[in-house]
């Protein structure tokens, strides 16, 4: 019972990871841009959520009213300012952007509060969970978490494939130029798209502050299972980050089972096994057209 405990952990653990990849996922789906300081970002409103509890007394649940309204106007201004810009210049100049981003950050981060780690207050969930076995128990926070974050997928699913707006974002998705002749302005797409993921970067960056302590460098270190759980789940695919995060999660959960310092490796092992399997079905030729035809529709999850 004690590794079927580990990979029921694993599942509430890659729900975690799922909430972190997402608007990574979206931005590499509509615009084909790795956005190297998505955990930064999501770093940044963990600690916007301590300051709002340090200065306000503000329940740091109810900080995510606040913050998540700010991350959108960020991203949409990230895009129109920095990101717009570095695309003109071609596909390497973002992934160029964005990694300064994350250098930034972190220094930043560590001027303002200090490089000692900081942590938010879960409240009631703190503890709480419920035991199915003796051997298997549930924690209240991480079901919680995997809950917003099928949440947050289905409403980002229906919004792109059951609004105007969505649509316009699957069309430049897969050919802005053409979506331009029919009067989709690119420009204000990608910019909506952006602020849409850095949002749910935010959402994750408190969660992130809930759920353990942080210190101002944890962006790398965050932003390496995120995109492991995007390649593990197909990129640019919602829903294959979901489940993604969610092998993520199990592999290293039977890692720490395995042996305490091996939780990260075996979530490597996993991410490079899948990567050299595709490299070497790719090779063969048969899913080629599978990966087009993936990629084509990779907004729609």
């Amino acid at each position: 019972m004690t590794w079927v405990n580990q990979v029921v952990q694993g599942i509430f653990l890659g729900g975690y990871y799922a909430l972190l990849a997402t608007g990574l996922s979206l931005m590499f789906g509509v615009m084909r841009i790795i956005n190297l300081a998505h955990a930064a970002l999501a770093l940044v409103a963990a600690y916007m959520a301590v300051l709002l509890v340090d200065h306000t007394s503000l329940n740091p649940w109810l900080t995510l009213l606040p913050i998540l309204p700010g991350a959108l106007v960020v991203g949409y201004l990230l895009q129109r300012t920095v990101l717009e810009r570095s695309l003109r210049a071609g596909e390497l100049v973002p992934l160029l952007t964005t990694f300064g981003l994350l250098i930034i950050i972190g220094p930043v981060l560590q001027r303002a509060y200090s490089p000692n780690s900081q942590s938010l207050d879960p409240g009631s969930l703190n503890g709480k969970g419920w035991s199915v076995t003796s051997s298997i128990r549930i924690s209240a926070f991480a079901a919680l978490t995997l809950g917003v974050a099928i949440a947050v997928l289905g409403l980002l699913h229906l919004f792109l494939t059951r609004t105007r707006m969505g649509r316009e974002v699957r069309a430049c998705a897969q050919d802005p130029d053409t979506a331009g002749l029919v009067g989709v302005n690119a420009r204000a797409v990608y910019a909506r798209a952006t602020a849409i993921a850095v949002a749910t970067a935010a959402l994750a960056g408190v969660f992130y502050g809930l759920r353990t302590s942080f210190t101002p460098y944890d962006g790398g270190t965050q932003l390496i299972y995120a995109f492991e759980a995007v390649v593990i789940g197909g990129l640019g695919s919602l829903w294959g980050t979901l489940w993604g995060g969610i092998a993520l999660g199990v592999a290293q959960s039977v890692g720490f089972q395995v042996n305490t310092q091996y939780g990260p490796l075996f979530g490597h092992a996993l991410f490079l096994i899948v990567l050299v399997g595709r490299a070497l079905l790719e090779q063969r030729g048969v899913p080629a057209l599978r990966l087009r035809r993936a990629r084509a529709e990779a907004t729609t999850g």
